[in-house]
């Protein structure tokens, strides 16, 4: 929810009783703006002038991407000499995400992790890493994330207000389905009713495969997997795992048609007002949380698919090269991404 504050006018006929409801409406409003800075009455103020800054976190403390952003912290704590603080607020405290990206550019709140998907809503750029079969797999993923192209895409975070830190891991999506619906193949897509979020891209990539795309809210998937209204549904390991569904649909096949990275974003002005060393600090800290938790969060999906595969569930390695030939006519409808998806292409060769 972006924070506003109500601007109240007065007129010669009001009486006092509705300007006494208006005052205590923006009384409340004050309230709400306090409470999402993290300006809490019982924190005072350090006697050594700490530094605090306050991150926000959409997930539970026990995600991977959450550890990571308390590795963070604890990080840049250990390389100011306690000068400067990190408090994250986990588990959505803050808001959603793009809550939390508004807050991050007013400079509310002074961090927020984020996912790409949402983050190209208001830097374009970004949304290149959220197209179908854009990596062919998670090596060449971070050649390209770590990359002077992943470096283009992060500086123009600047253009709106942001700094934004190396990109992590949020897994990689894949198909799966239920008894009798099988997918070897690009042919075995026709027809079926494959749950997809409601977004644009993928209810789009998923008409091009020759399936019918259906939205539906996650916490109907299970049931409708269950009762047969859809034949499949597409998430990584970790969700397929911990949501149940492949006790439903006992068939993955790891196609990896999306893999949007996450990334950590904090206020530009903020940043900048900081002195040098505590700038360098953050930025280092910044990398090697990233670097631990693309590795917590690999582990976490290993953990996941050995789970699934214990418990009956039949994965498929297929070659995608024709389901990512499908989904061509997708990419023409995003023009102003071309040249960063030819840079890619043309990556390895």
């Amino acid at each position: 929810m972006k924070t506003a504050f109500c601007a109240v006018s007065f007129s010669m006929g009001v009486i006092g009783t509705s300007v006494f409801i208006a005052e205590e409406k923006m009384k409340l409003s004050l309230v709400k703006v306090a409470l999402l800075a993290g300006a809490l009455v019982s924190a005072p103020f350090a006697a050594n002038a700490e530094i605090v800054l306050r991150l926000a976190e959409n997930q539970p403390d026990t995600n991977p991407v959450t550890m990571a952003m308390h590795k963070f912290a604890e990080l840049v704590g250990e390389k100011t000499n306690g000068e400067v603080r990190v408090e994250v607020y986990s588990g959505a405290q803050l808001g959603q995400e793009p809550e939390t990206i508004e807050q991050a550019q007013a400079g509310i709140i002074d961090f927020a992790r984020v996912n790409s998907v949402v983050l190209a809503n208001v830097s374009p750029s970004v949304g290149v890493f959220t197209l179908p079969y854009i990596f062919k797999n998670s090596e060449h993923k971070y050649k390209i994330l770590d990359s002077e192209i992943g470096d283009k895409v992060r500086k123009d975070l600047e253009q709106i207000g942001l700094i934004g830190f190396q990109f992590m891991e949020a897994g990689t999506r894949n198909f799966y389905t239920g008894e009798n619906k099988k997918i070897e193949s690009i042919e075995d897509m026709k027809g079926l009713k494959i749950r997809v979020q409601p977004a644009p891209i993928s209810i789009k990539m998923v008409e091009l495969l020759g399936a019918t795309p259906t939205p539906m809210n996650y916490g109907e998937v299970f049931s409708a997997l269950q009762s047969g209204v859809i034949d499949g549904a597409e998430n990584d390991y970790v969700s397929y795992y911990t949501s149940s569904h492949y006790e439903a649909a006992p068939y993955i096949v790891e196609d990896g048609h999306l893999s949007p990275p996450a990334i950590l974003l904090m206020n530009k002005a903020k940043f900048d007002s900081l002195e040098p060393d505590f700038q360098n600090a953050i930025l280092e800290a910044g990398k090697e949380a990233a670097l631990f938790e693309r590795e917590a969060m690999f582990k976490a999906n290993e953990e996941a698919k050995q789970k699934v595969i214990d418990a009956g569930v039949t994965v498929t390695t297929i070659d995608n090269s024709k389901f990512k030939e499908a989904v061509q006519p997708l990419y023409a409808e995003y023009p102003a991404l071309s040249e960063l998806v030819a840079e890619i292409a043309a990556f390895d060769q």
